[in-house]
């Protein structure tokens, strides 16, 4: 699995960051990976973090 942001799209609310903390790192007006092939046990926090974007800036591309 590998993340994909939309920096168009990402406004940095940072819900991902509260979703997935290993993962995301939020600033102020923008989202930055700190992995962008998470490990599969974080799989569940990943999913979490796309579905409640609220720009919908991210997605899992599957490997």
């Amino acid at each position: 699995m590998r993340i994909e942001i939309d920096l168009d799209l990402c406004q940095g609310h940072g819900v991902c960051e509260m979703e997935a903390p290993e993962v995301f790192e939020a600033f102020r007006d923008h989202v930055e990976l700190r992995q962008d092939r998470p490990a599969d046990s974080d799989r569940d926090d990943v999913e979490r973090a796309v579905q409640y974007c609220p720009t919908q800036a991210l997605r899992i591309i599957e490997d």
